[in-house]
């Protein structure tokens, strides 16, 4: 993407669709809180529920280029490229990806998204190469 504004990417996202991968499977109600941090990178916190209990690994991401993040997970011993393909004009939605296409997300700032949006994020993955028969919906439930 050629304008990225990690500032305005800071704060909650919530997992709409993502394609398996071993690290998330069995997850649900996945979310995604960024912060931007003094140096300018973006602090990191994923979080799910796996067999009713929380699961979730920190780490952070620098900003490498126009919507392209170096992510490090705390534990993990390597790295990983995220692309931010996509955010709509109000930071609502977001789609994300690997550059192997072996991984990507839609993300929201709600956990329901409205149809536009969804369709618009579906497009984008679609466009970069990405196989939506394998996107799978993400079960998120209300949160008391």
């Amino acid at each position: 993407m050629a304008v990225f504004d990690p500032a305005r990417y800071a704060g909650l996202w919530y997992e709409i669709a993502s394609y398996e991968t071993p690290f998330q499977r069995g997850c649900r109600n996945t979310r995604a809180l960024y912060s931007l941090n003094d140096d300018g990178t973006l602090g990191v916190l994923n979080r799910c529920e796996r067999d009713g209990e929380t699961a979730s690994i920190a780490g952070s991401a620098s900003v490498v280029g126009p919507g392209r993040l170096q992510v490090r997970l705390n534990g993990v011993p390597f790295g990983a490229d995220y692309w931010v393909l996509w955010v709509d004009e109000g930071y609502r939605t977001a789609v994300v990806g690997v550059p192997s296409g072996r991984a990507g997300w839609i993300l929201n700032r709600e956990p329901g998204i409205p149809r536009d949006r969804l369709n618009a994020a579906k497009r984008v993955l679609a466009f970069n190469g990405y196989d939506l028969e394998a996107l799978m919906m993400t079960a998120q439930e209300p949160q008391s």
